[in-house]
């Protein structure tokens, strides 16, 4: 049997929506696709199965902090590389040959994915948000995922860490309706939150001050003007509007997880 050279790693929950158009773009030229799925209630487990022998599946519980899935789904793949992905991101063709290329040739440990990230139907190309680099293309015998937050990138295993960076963006579709954007951005909110009582932070004067007035102008300042979202048209506004929104959101719940 022919050594596996790359294997796609995926932590899913009901993702029925996305599976079909992530997996077409990889499976056909990878080894293999391991799927952690959280016991989805949809037709995610359905449609996965449906692309053939090589997606190999595995049912846990959906943790809140999903993760603990994606590493299970990093220890469970058998081959020499291992690209990480979300099932709302998608493999570009030029993407697909650098990839190709790199893992036959590369003596690098990982490479870093640019993200180009899509919002209200168009790609934000400016307000920070490209190149959203991402490390994603690990050699499977250095790579780590942590999980301490919902935030940690995958991470190496080496005291050098020697990385690169690839040139072709990998395509991210986090929010296809702004529905979508608004339950996920409550979500992160509320995790911020946590995090702020897991460091012993109580609502007071000074930090009703920081989160409800200067993070959220010093954000979209930044966002907007600095990093040029106004070229993104509307969506970029939006964006960075409802980005800087977010403090005092953080505030709010921390200020209820507190009363409670």
């Amino acid at each position: 049997m022919p050594k596996k050279e790359l294997s796609v790693c995926m932590a899913v929950y009901n993702e029925a929506k996305n599976m079909r158009r992530c997996l077409s773009a990889v499976v056909d030229w990878v080894d293999e696709v391991v799927i952690v799925d959280g016991k989805s209630t949809d037709e995610t487990v359905k449609i996965a199965k449906s692309f053939g022998s090589k997606i190999k599946v595995y049912s846990f519980k959906n943790p809140t902090n999903f993760l603990k899935n994606r590493a299970l789904a990093m220890k469970y793949a058998n081959s020499r590389w291992l690209l990480v992905l979300d099932a709302d991101e998608v493999v570009t063709k030029k993407l697909k040959q650098e990839i190709l290329k790199t893992v036959a040739s590369s003596k690098k440990e990982g490479y870093w994915l640019p993200r180009l990230n899509h919002f209200l139907g168009k790609p934000l190309t400016k307000g920070g948000q490209y190149p959203d680099y991402c490390l994603r293309l690990v050699l499977k015998k250095l790579a780590f995922q942590p999980t301490e937050n919902l935030h940690n990138q995958v991470s190496i295993k080496s005291r050098k860490k020697v990385t690169g960076y690839l040139k072709n963006p990998l395509w991210h579709y986090p929010y296809p309706s702004f529905e979508v954007y608004l339950r996920k951005w409550v979500q992160y909110s509320s995790h911020e939150a946590d995090l702020l009582i897991e460091k012993k932070m109580k609502p007071s004067f000074w930090l009703f001050v920081k989160y409800f007035v200067i993070k959220p102008k010093l954000w979209f300042l930044k966002t907007y003007f600095r990093h040029k979202g106004f070229y993104d048209g509307f969506a970029g506004f939006v964006f960075a509007l409802f980005s800087s929104l977010r403090f005092l959101v953080i505030y709010i719940k921390l200020y209820e997880k507190n009363r409670s």
